[in-house]
């Protein structure tokens, strides 16, 4: 016999689970009926601390101490920036100091340099003067029969070309000697600055013998003979392209002698200089000044000094 409270297994039971539809409404409906009654309560008690706008709040507050931490650190690394760009200045400073001390340093080398150079370039001054000279290398020496430029300044009449023309031409050497006249003339052809240095020594014929040389026999009649003689010689010289370019004519006064006073050969003859009294020296040249009479006098060791006073390159 089966027992009563056994039912088949298909058998469906009298209860049902309720749908979802009637489980929202019934879960919608206990929350209306609680939040009417939490209405009908009284105001809900105060929020806790842990309100919803404290984590905005703390965000802000974190924002603001960080951009104070960043202002703080700029201003303390602001300082640092400076004192480095002090010594930078301060380089560059001494960078320009530097240029200048260098530049400074350079020129007193320079100086130095050239004040140690000195000394040395003493050689070549000399060399400089000695270029200074006058570029002459021909030469005339006239020697004329009779005494002095004095006796001819003495007698205007009798010598008119010396007195007129040739003295006013070039530089008179009243206290030179004919000997004095003669050196000054082999020593500026030997100080020549270039080749071929020429030295032409023209004599004065003398006075012919017997009645020939009555006119010249007498002080006034040599030197109207030497007056004459010079104005014949010298304009010719004068226009040779020698004389322009490098000439130099030394006049003076000699002793002019024919054979039979000398005792010499037929046909010789002789002039004689000498330092006594002094005939006095006329020089003409394109390097010499005009109408002059300095009172320089010749220096036979040292000829050179002479020439460089007397005559300008």
């Amino acid at each position: 016999m089966h027992s009563m409270n056994n039912t088949p297994d298909n058998q469906k039971s009298p209860f049902r689970a309720p749908s979802a539809r009637v489980t929202a409404a019934l879960a919608a409906a206990m929350l209306g009926i609680g939040v009417a009654v939490g209405a009908a309560i009284g105001p809900a008690p105060s929020p806790s601390q842990a309100d919803p706008s404290l984590p905005v709040l703390l965000g802000s507050l974190a924002r603001i101490a960080a951009n104070r931490a960043a202002q703080s650190a700029a201003a303390a690394e602001a300082p640092a920036v400076t004192a480095e760009a002090t010594p930078s200045r301060k380089r560059r400073k001494r960078k320009h100091a530097s240029a200048e001390e260098a530049s400074s340093a350079a020129t007193t080398s320079s100086t130095s340099e050239t004040e140690t150079t000195a000394p040395t370039a003493t050689t070549p001054t000399s060399k400089a003067k000695a270029s200074t000279l006058p570029p002459i290398t021909h030469v005339w020496l006239i020697e004329l029969a009779g005494t002095s430029f004095a006796a001819a300044a003495a007698q205007p009449t009798t010598a008119p070309y010396i007195d007129t023309q040739a003295v006013p031409a070039g530089t008179l050497l009243s206290g030179w000697s004919s000997l004095d006249g003669g050196a000054f003339a082999n020593e500026t052809a030997l100080l020549a600055s270039e080749p071929p240095q020429l030295l032409d020594t023209i004599v004065q014929p003398p006075c012919p013998e017997g009645a020939a040389g009555a006119s010249c026999a007498t002080e006034a009649g040599a030197l109207s003979a030497a007056d004459e003689f010079l104005k014949a010689t010298v304009p010719t010289i004068t226009s040779a392209a020698a004389f322009r370019e490098s000439g130099l004519i030394v006049v003076t006064f000699a002793s002019v002698g024919n054979a039979t006073a000398t005792g010499l050969p037929a046909g010789a003859a002789t002039a004689t200089l000498t330092t006594q009294p002094p005939a006095g020296v006329l020089l003409i040249s394109p390097f010499a000044s005009v109408g002059t009479r300095p009172s320089t006098a010749f220096t036979p060791t040292s000829p050179k000094q002479s020439l460089e006073k007397l005559l300008r390159r």
